[in-house]
């Protein structure tokens, strides 16, 4: 009996002994998993970038296979690989700077005696143009974009916008090969698609501008016009109105076909390709009347029962353009940088191309759900347009 009894007691004891043990283990886990902030202080995530759905919070990694150039700072958002950094004093970003919009016209394949001066460039040239500009820290958005200021390039680069008048075969056409209609890689989209497959982050966006009274000869080509819009806008490339006739509205004898040219040229396209709808035009000539008065018909208006609107309206300019979030920005206006022809000019992109410095530019955080500006710099922001986005300074 008294060895029994000491043996219940032993087991007790050593009962009592692991679960004292096992208490303390869990007491010790529970507390390690608490973050380790100090009183009244706040997150990173809170002081730095605001928290949002889109991008996920960085987080620092030990794994081998982490990029050697990622620090806490940076985060590879998954759908487009953007780089979104919050070290902002170490990369000086300003989302309040201008953005360059080129506008190019014709494109050939060598220059010829009687060709012109300032709207023409060769293939070759377009091609070293795009390397160029890709070296420079510029990558591409579409028009889309520029209006909703949805600035997704990574952090340190500038977005620039492509735009294309007239329609010519230069800029876009198909050819046929074994009953399949393809991109002319002889063209400035072919060019721009090849490119953009060894240098998937510069983008390939862009808007094109046509008068719709030229018909067929829009993108002169294999297919029909409609195949030709399909195509274009199947690789992510947009259509803009430049009226029906090219029509100069600065000419008085003009003035009374605003509504004409434009909404017979959103008539047209609509009958092309049901459903396309023009929402920026581009200005033949850079024309807009003399009288003030009638300039609101160039944004809106009807004819024949078809309504037009368009956000933006494009001068054929000599200026980087302020983004859309900048008290100066005038959606009737909007500059553009003419790309250099066969012989360079003042104003032109070759021109502009050393003094749109990195204190002048629009620099991005890589962030489209944010606008980063230097504190000095907050008051140039209209707040009114920043459309859901969260201003932040430094």
């Amino acid at each position: 009996m008294r060895k029994r009894k000491l043996n219940v007691k032993r087991l007790i004891s050593v009962l009592t002994g692991l679960s004292i043990i096992i208490l303390l283990v869990v007491i010790i886990a529970l507390k390690g998993n608490k973050p380790d902030i100090a009183e009244g202080s706040q997150t990173p995530t809170v002081s730095a970038t605001p928290t949002n759905t889109t991008t996920p919070a960085p987080v620092e990694s030990t794994s081998p296979v982490a990029s050697p150039s990622a620090s806490p700072q940076e985060t590879e958002e998954p759908d487009n690989n953007l780089i979104i950094r919050t070290d902002y004093d170490n990369f000086l970003p300003n989302e309040s700077g201008e953005i360059p919009i080129i506008m190019f016209h014709r494109f050939i394949e060598a220059y010829e005696e009687n060709t012109d001066n300032e709207y023409t460039t060769t293939f070759a040239e377009f091609e070293a143009l795009l390397q160029t500009l890709y070296d420079s820290g510029y990558r591409l958005i579409s028009m889309a974009d520029f209006i909703e200021c949805n600035i997704s390039v990574p952090a340190g680069t500038m977005p620039m916008v492509f735009t294309f008048d007239d329609g010519t075969p230069g800029q876009f056409n198909l050819i046929e090969e074994d009953g399949i209609l393809k991109v002319n890689p002889k063209s400035a989209v072919g060019i721009m698609a090849a490119f953009n497959e060894k240098h998937p982050d510069f983008g390939l966006k862009g808007i094109f501008y046509v008068n719709m009274d030229i018909g067929d000869n829009t993108f002169k080509g294999e297919g029909t016009l409609k195949e030709r819009f399909e195509i274009l806008q199947g690789l992510g490339l947009e259509l803009g109105t430049h009226t029906w006739g090219h029509v100069n509205f600065s000419k008085p004898e003009n003035f009374s076909k605003i509504k004409e040219a434009i909404g017979k040229n959103q008539q047209k396209a609509d009958e092309i390709l049901p459903g396309l709808r023009f929402y920026s035009l581009a200005l033949p000539h850079g024309g807009r009347p003399s009288d003030k008065s009638l300039w609101p018909l160039l944004q809106s208006g009807t004819y024949n029962n078809t309504d037009y609107y368009n956000e933006t309206i494009m001068a054929v300019g000599a200026n980087p353009s302020v983004p859309v979030i900048s008290n100066k920005y005038n959606s009737l206006y909007v500059a553009r940088i003419r790309a250099q022809g066969r012989v360079a000019v003042n104003a032109d992109l070759t021109w502009w191309l050393p003094r749109m410095t990195s204190t002048r530019m629009f620099i991005s955080d890589g962030d489209p759900t944010t606008i980063v500006v230097p504190e000095e710099k907050s008051g140039t922001i209209n707040t009114e347009k920043l459309n859901n986005k969260v201003l932040i300074t430094y």
